[in-house]
């Protein structure tokens, strides 16, 4: 089987968004903003999964749109953790590139997509 790197990244950010969170809260005593970052940040890879099951590019198009959304949401409470001195400099740096590389990666694939279906379209 093919290796899926979308799935896999937005998988392993999930991971890193749970420890963060653990992190937060546990060290931090931070609650709110941990909560938020939680929540957008494990549904990337939920929304990711789903759209890998699909039952047509449409449908594809619309969760990974979704995944767009949360993960743009997700570099919003990142950096509002940074800025409020929750998060250090160099954790934040390194989470928030992984962060932007899904999202670059999301655009990639869904603006591909849309071409693709356009393109079977206007073969009919």
């Amino acid at each position: 089987m093919k290796e899926n790197v979308l799935l896999n990244k937005s998988k392993l950010l999930a991971l890193r968004i749970i420890r963060l969170y653990q992190y937060l809260c546990e060290e931090k005593k931070e609650f709110v903003l941990s909560k938020q970052v939680l929540r957008s940040g494990t549904s990337i890879g939920a929304n990711v999964r789903e759209a890998n099951r699909s039952q047509s590019k449409k449908e594809f198009i619309a969760k990974l749109n979704i995944s767009l959304k949360e993960t743009d949401e997700t570099m919003y409470w990142l950096e509002l953790l940074h800025e409020s001195n929750y998060i250090e400099t160099e954790p934040y740096n390194s989470i928030y590139a992984d962060t932007e590389e899904i999202l670059k990666l999301l655009v990639s694939i869904i603006k591909s997509t849309k071409k693709n279906v356009k393109n079977a379209e206007c073969r009919r």
